[in-house]
């Protein structure tokens, strides 16, 4: 059976999903093929070769744009399975069903893609995407089993000098590589995606298979690894012993994690362990500062262990990265300018990407945010081709500054402006949206008319985003030109 792994999108990463896929699946026996269509165009021979179309959707925005390419492949191969597995495949199952979707798997979907041709290879008459076989697939939507993982073959990837590199800030660049430690969390904060799938739980990767895929990538010119972990410290000592033979091992390959608020401020005394083991960065999903947001999140934080975990990045000079939802309902004028304020307080302006001032709150199908009574009074009906509740702010100045900080963004990013430029013109428009007698306002004009002082600081040369809704930028520019 001939197999096509499909990848549209995963923020400039090699993917690790369908490496691990087709690693499993040559293991059993199958003839496998693989497309990144973030990095290159879709090949229509191989689509029409193909028995089996699986979809890699890791997140919101590869999975519109997976959509995108059902009418295309199926004119191409009508008679190929179509599959989608992934973190987002399991929340919008019933409109991928509706598109003609055979088999949909999240979690630990690589046994669930085994079974799946292995059915399929039993009953090949019943291999069309239409017609599939059984109403309701054998397999698990999510499997949440532990596993034995397999070394992630991805020699049938594009070579990894094509992927997002890492930008030491000094002018020089590295190529980059990226694999997973643990998947899934520990935690359930209301607005994250992981949660509808794994709620709560994680899955550890074995070290010796890690090591290994870290290995094979620096032995294909990898200069830096990426751990693509949801939170690097659900598993701690797991994640040290990781880095730690890493770095003895390789000791020039740097690396970076994320991590949450939480963990570095609980584990602050292994902060030292990072920077010494060749971490350049740190990216944390702060999403807010003001204690109303942060408490409707559930994100377990407060406005003050950011800035105490913020100070301690500085102390040791280890890179922090955080990262926002800037916009959501409980953002105000005054919120969003005080965000703006305290990141310029604690000099993290340059460590902060443009984008992450222009996110808006993604409410997908199963998010824990719908328990809310004041999220459900703004949501409207689901957009299944969206796929997500589309939502107004109560106050409309809110969502035409999101929209203006939206078009500053993107010009900005049009044109190579540096973060700091951004943010300045950014603060001036808030400003100029603030009440006359706000305090903030006469706040913001001061800092605007202060000399800046840009700081060069280590970071991916694609930005890292989550809990979204795409622009349209975001969604044609993953991948260029498809068909």
């Amino acid at each position: 059976m001939r197999i096509l792994l499909i990848s549209s999108y995963e923020l400039g990463r090699q993917p690790f999903g369908v490496a691990s896929a087709a690693s499993w699946l040559q293991a059993a026996g199958s003839d496998v093929h693989c497309l990144d269509l973030a990095v290159e165009k879709l090949d229509e021979e191989e689509v029409k070769l193909a028995d089996l179309l699986a979809f890699y959707v890791p997140m919101h925005t590869a999975t519109r744009i997976a959509i995108s390419l059902i009418p295309r492949v199926t004119e191409l191969s009508p008679r190929a399975h179509l599959c989608f597995f992934g973190l987002y495949a399991p929340v919008n199952e019933q409109y991928l069903r509706k598109l003609g979707v055979g088999t949909v798997l999240g979690g630990e979907f690589e046994e669930g893609l085994v079974s799946l041709v292995t059915r399929l290879a039993l009953n090949r008459h019943g291999a069309n995407g239409n017609h599939a076989g059984p109403p309701e697939q054998p397999e698990p939507v999510i499997s949440l089993a532990r596993q034995r993982f397999l070394l992630p073959e991805r020699k049938g990837l594009p070579l990894l000098p094509i992927y997002a590199k890492v930008d030491l800030g000094n002018g020089q660049q590295r190529v980059a590589g990226s694999t997973e430690a643990t998947r899934g969390c520990l935690h359930r904060c209301r607005h994250c995606p992981i949660v509808p799938v794994y709620g709560g739980r994680f899955r550890v990767v074995q070290p010796d298979v890690v090591l290994s895929d870290i290995r094979q990538q620096v032995m294909s010119g990898a200069q830096h690894i990426t751990f693509g972990d949801p939170d690097f410290f659900n598993a701690p000592r797991h994640a040290l012993d990781i880095v730690r033979a890493l770095h003895d091992e390789f000791p020039d390959v740097t690396y970076d994690a994320t991590i949450k608020i939480q963990h570095l401020k609980k584990r602050i005394s292994l902060l030292p362990v990072l920077k010494d083991t060749g971490c350049l960065f740190v990216t944390s999903a702060v999403e807010a500062v003001d204690e109303t947001t942060l408490l409707a999140y559930e994100k377990y934080h407060t406005r003050q262990d950011f800035i105490d975990v913020a100070q301690e990045f500085r102390r040791i000079g280890l890179t922090f990265n955080p990262t926002f939802v800037a916009f959501s309902p409980w953002t105000t004028l005054e919120s969003y300018a005080d965000l703006l304020d305290l990141l310029s307080e604690l000099d993290l302006v340059d460590n902060v990407a443009q984008i992450q001032l222009a996110i808006r709150l993604l409410i997908p199908r199963g998010s824990r945010l719908l328990e809310l009574t004041e999220v459900k009074e703004i949501i409207g009906e689901f957009d299944e081709a969206a796929l997500y509740y589309p939502w107004r702010h109560s106050d409309p100045r809110v969502d035409e500054l999101h929209q203006a900080v939206l078009d500053r963004v993107q010009r900005g990013a049009e044109a190579g402006a540096s973060r700091r430029a951004v943010f300045t013109e950014i603060r001036a428009l808030v400003r100029d949206a603030l009440p006359a007698d706000s305090p903030l306002r006469a706040a913001l004009s001061v800092a605007l008319t202060a000399p800046a002082v840009p700081r060069n600081v280590p970071a991916m040369t694609e930005a890292w985003y989550c809990c979204a809704e795409p622009t349209e930028a975001q969604l044609t520019g993953a991948g260029e030109a498809k068909l």
